[in-house]
This record gives C-alpha cells, structure tokens and sequence, in this order.
C-alpha cells in the first residue's frame, strides 16, 4: 500500500470518528432539552457539518506531510446550558457522549475482526486485505480519540465529566485550573504522557482480545 493510499485511508477514517463523535454530543444535548446543534443540522454523520478548516483539514495534513499518523478535531458543538433541565448533570452527559461514542464503534470492530478472525488469518484476498486495513486503523482512531478526549483538561471532554462530578473547594478549584488547560494540554503532548496512556490501553486489549495483535501484524499496521 503507498503512502498516499494510506494517509487516504487513515484520513477517511478520521473524518467518521470525529463525525460520530460531534454528532453524540450534538444528540444527546438535544435528547436533554437543547436543540441548539440539532437546528445547526450537526445531527449527523455528514463530515462537512462538522469540519474545522485548521483541526480537520489543515493539521491532519502537516501530520501527514511529516510521515506522522493523521488525526485531527471537527468544531465544538454548541450548548445552550439554559436550556438543559439538568445543567449539571447533563452537561456531564453532554460531554462524555462524544468519547462514549468512540468507544463503541472500537468495541463493534473489536466484536466484528472477533467473529471474523479465522477467516481473516486465512484469506489472501486483497480486497479483505484492505478491508482489514480500514477496521485496523478505525479501531485505533477511535480508542486514541477517546482517551485523548476523556483527559480531564479543558477544554476537552474530560473536563466536563470532572466539573459535573466535583462540588465545594474542589470545584472551585478546577475553575482556577481551567484558564491554563490549552498549556497544560500542551504540556501533556510535549511530553508524550498521552502516548503512554494510549500504549497501556492498547496493552490491555492485545492481552484481553489476542487475536487483534495477529490481525493488525497481517494488515501491515504494526511491526
């Protein structure tokens, strides 16, 4: 597979994982009294709804100008919080909606290359070659999109879990934190802790489903 064929694919892949991952929020904010992104038409998994011109096409193609893995972010769904019934409470489920929703697509590809797996080792067939490719990198997207986004940092998902959680001083202090998330943020790429992260979960899954590591070594994805 070239290169371009493969940024192509990781690309397409992306723009799904980020599509569902909006469209969550946006309906779920609506199933809890805000219609607010459901009038924008962000309800769906049309990718062009939720586009971000610098988060959805200008950085996931420098990533991939630098031989890096492409990945990217859409623009943020608006809430109206007046309009929830249960401000803190659903904001809480408002925000993890969108990594919920990345963790079921990893699961259904997880159940999917499970009840396939032997067909899979077996055939030499280019197209489930390429096939097995696509399920590969849905399944990584979607697990690293979630845990990048269930970092309690604002202003990602995490952070509105955390503040729907936290009462007294301890809330009061998260609001001081907040301004300074971007940089902390920042501070946890420079210093790969995500990819730390990232690589025990993935730890986790080739221990708890063995069969994934000998379907991505057949797809190419890992060494």
């Amino acid at each position: 597979m070239t290169d371009i064929f493969r940024i192509v694919i990781q690309f397409a892949v992306v723009l799904f994982a980020i599509s569902i991952h909006e469209s969550a929020h946006a309906w779920v904010a609506d199933r809890c009294g805000d219609p607010t992104a459901k009038l924008m038409g962000r309800v769906t998994l049309n990718p062009i709804a939720h586009i971000d011109l610098i988060g959805t096409i200008i950085f996931p193609i420098l990533l991939a100008v630098m031989g890096a893995p492409v990945f990217g972010w859409a623009k943020p769904v608006m809430v109206n919080p007046y309009n929830l019934r249960n401000r803190r409470r659903d904001g809480m489920f408002i925000s993890a909606a969108g990594p919920i929703s990345n963790i079921l697509v990893a699961l259904g590809v997880i159940i999917l290359l499970g009840l396939f797996s032997n067909p899979i080792m077996q055939s030499t067939s280019t197209s489930i070659a390429l096939l097995i490719k696509i399920a590969t990198y849905l399944l990584m997207i979607n697990i690293f999109l979630a845990v990048f986004n269930l970092i309690p940092i604002p202003p990602l998902d995490g952070s509105g879990i955390l503040e729907g959680l936290l009462k007294g001083e301890a809330l009061v202090m998260f609001e001081k934190i907040k301004p300074y998330g971007f940089f902390i943020l920042l501070l946890i790429i420079y210093t790969h802790a995500l990819d730390s992260i990232a690589n025990f979960i993935f730890t986790i899954l080739f221990k708890t489903f063995p069969f994934l590591i000998f379907i991505m070594m057949k797809a190419g994805v890992v060494g």
